[in-house]
C-alpha cells in the first residue's frame, strides 16, 4: 500500500498519477483538514473535495478548482441579499457540502462522510481525513490573525505572515484508520503541496510526525519548488517569510527528520550535494505534472 500526505491541488495530481501506474485501491490519501471551514452551516472541506473531484474526473481543469460545468447562482442571490459570499461556493459544489453537513448532523464522522462521497463519485483511492476531531489553521500576518480561508481566499495570500498556528491540534487525534494506513505502508509520499499550509497540519496531530521519524527510510518527499519558486500557491513566498528559505535545500532541512529522499526537478539538480550533505537522498527528475505523460513519468520516478 502507498500512503500519501496530502494537501489540495498539488497532492490531487500526484493521486491522480500514481493511479495511472498501481491499482488505486492500494493507495491511501491522508488529506490535511486545517482547510476546513464552516460557512452558512455547512461544513467545507477544500482538500478532499478538491481530491475527490479530480480523481472523479469532474474537476475544472481550466479553472484548476471546482467542479465543470459550474454556474455560480445561488452566490449571486447571497450577495445581492447582502450575504457573505467571498468565499465562492459553485451551484453544484454546494450538493456536496449539502449532504456532508447534513449526515455530520447525524452523528457521521468526517470519515464516514469522505468515504460516502468518493464511492458515489466513483474514486477507488481511499481518502482518510487525518483526523475527525477540530483542527484549524490560523495565521498571524501584518493585518492581524486570520483563518486560513481569510488569508487564502479573502485577501487572496497577499498579506505578510509571521507565524502559523494549529488550534486544537493537541487535543485532536489521528483515526485509526490512519494509524494503521501509515504503520503498514510500503511507501510513504508527501505529496507537492505546501509544506507549512497543507502538510504541516497532519504532522501536528499527535502521532503522525512520530510515525514518520520512525519510517523515514520508507518516506519519500515530491518538492513543490522548481527553480525557487512555487508550483502553485504562496509556499515559496511562506516559507521566505518564515525563515526557512525558499529552495529544496531549505525544503530538505525543514523534512529531515521524516524522509529518507526528496524528489527534485531536473532545473534544480545542483542542489543536490547539499541535500545530500543533510543526510536525505536526492532523487533528480522533471517534477512538473503538465500532461499525463509528464505525470506518469514522475509517479514511475517516485
Amino acid at each position: 500500500m502507498i500512503v500519501v500526505l496530502s494537501g489540495g491541488v498539488g497532492a490531487a495530481r500526484m493521486l491522480r498519477a500514481l493511479s495511472y501506474l498501481h491499482d488505486p485501491t492500494d493507495i491511501t490519501a491522508i488529506v490535511n483538514v486545517g482547510d476546513d471551514l464552516v460557512l452558512h452551516g455547512l461544513t467545507i472541506c477544500p482538500d478532499i473535495d478538491s481530491i475527490t473531484y479530480t480523481l472523479s474526473g469532474l474537476n475544472d481543469e481550466v479553472r484548476g478548482w471546482g467542479l465543470t460545468d459550474e454556474s455560480w447562482r445561488v452566490m449571486g442571490e447571497l450577495g445581492e441579499l447582502g450575504g457573505e459570499n467571498w468565499f465562492s461556493l459553485g451551484d453544484r459544489d454546494l450538493a456536496t457540502h449539502l449532504y456532508r453537513s447534513e449526515r455530520m448532523s447525524r452523528g457521521a464522522t468526517k470519515s464516514d462522510v469522505t468515504t460516502e462521497i468518493a464511492t458515489r463519485r466513483g474514486v477507488a483511492v481511499k481518502l482518510l481525513p487525518v483526523t475527525d476531531d477540530e483542527l484549524s489553521t490560523v495565521l498571524d500576518t501584518e493585518i492581524g490573525r486570520l483563518s486560513f480561508q481569510q488569508y487564502f481566499v479573502q485577501h487572496h495570500h497577499s498579506v505578510a505572515v509571521s507565524a502559523i498556528h494549529f488550534e486544537n491540534a493537541d487535543r485532536a487525534r489521528p483515526t485509526p484508520q490512519v494509524v494503521a494506513a501509515l504503520a503498514s505502508a510500503s511507501q510513504i509520499i508527501i505529496a507537492p503541496s505546501n509544506p507549512l499550509l497543507s502538510i504541516d497540519p497532519i504532522l501536528a496531530v499527535p502521532g503522525v510526525r512520530e510515525i514518520l521519524i520512525a519510517r523515514r527510510e520508507h518516506v519519500i518527499a515530491v518538492s513543490p519548488f522548481i527553480g525557487g519558486a512555487a508550483i502553485k500557491g504562496p509556499a515559496d513566498r511562506l516559507m521566505n517569510e518564515l525563515g526557512h528559505g525558499a529552495n529544496n535545500v531549505a525544503l530538505a532541512s525543514y523534512y529531515k527528520e521524516l524522509i529518507g529522499t526528496l524528489v527534485i526537478d531536473t532545473l534544480d539538480a545542483h542542489e543536490s550535494a547539499a541535500i545530500e550533505a543533510l543526510g536525505v537522498r536526492a532523487h533528480v527528475v522533471p517534477t512538473l505534472m503538465k500532461d499525463e505523460a509528464t505525470s506518469r513519468a514522475l509517479a514511475a520516478s517516485v
